[in-house]
């Protein structure tokens, strides 16, 4: 599986996390294929944005979102352009898709404990921002770690590759605010 070092674009002055719930891995896959849809009919990529990449949670209730853009001001003006015509062709394919909206974040810090073995989960955590170093610390099965600054500074995105679901279960060290997921789709935004 691929690695979150190999999703990472250096040129990113902001990552979006955001969350989609939808309910089913039906309804899961359906809204990325939306999306997808969305992507191919574009002409072009959005300006400034680099790459998106879609994840599919381990019990297939939710999507998580991780977009790479240049700035924050690259995708404010997308936003306001472009986004609710782009929700509403969604929401019309699948409709009642939750979305709490995208975490404004910077890559701060990546440790990376084993860079041989392949990623089979990605967990992604929500941490006071003093908890971060705790978050990294190496564990059985835990391959690297990817700390990610909220833009208020007060909390983290932690996004985990680890082994596999056995690993994280077994190191438990995620208590309530984490999620699971594998990655559906990975793309850059090559068409501009």
């Amino acid at each position: 599986m691929t690695r979150f070092s190999d999703l990472v674009r250096p040129a990113a002055g902001t990552a979006l996390i955001s969350e989609w719930h939808t309910g089913t891995a039906e309804r899961s896959l359906a809204a990325a294929d939306a999306v997808m849809m969305e992507e191919r009919a574009a002409a072009r990529t959005p300006t400034g944005r680099l790459a998106q990449h879609v994840f599919l949670s381990t019990d297939g209730r939710g999507l998580l979102f991780y977009a790479q853009w240049t700035s924050d001001e690259d995708h404010l003006a997308w936003a306001r352009a472009h986004r609710t015509g782009t929700v509403s062709r969604i929401d019309t394919l699948v409709p009642g898709v939750e979305r709490p909206g995208p975490v404004r974040t910077r890559l701060a810090d990546s440790v990376v404990h084993d860079a041989e073995r392949p990623t089979g989960l990605f967990v992604v955590t929500t941490l006071a921002a003093e908890a971060a170093e705790a978050a990294v610390a190496p564990a059985p099965g835990l391959l690297a770690a990817h700390v990610h600054l909220t833009s208020d500074g007060e909390q983290v995105k932690v996004v985990a590759e680890w082994a596999d679901i056995a690993a994280h279960k077994a190191a438990a060290r995620e208590k309530a605010d984490c999620r699971r997921y594998t990655l559906l789709r990975a793309f850059d935004d090559d068409r501009r």
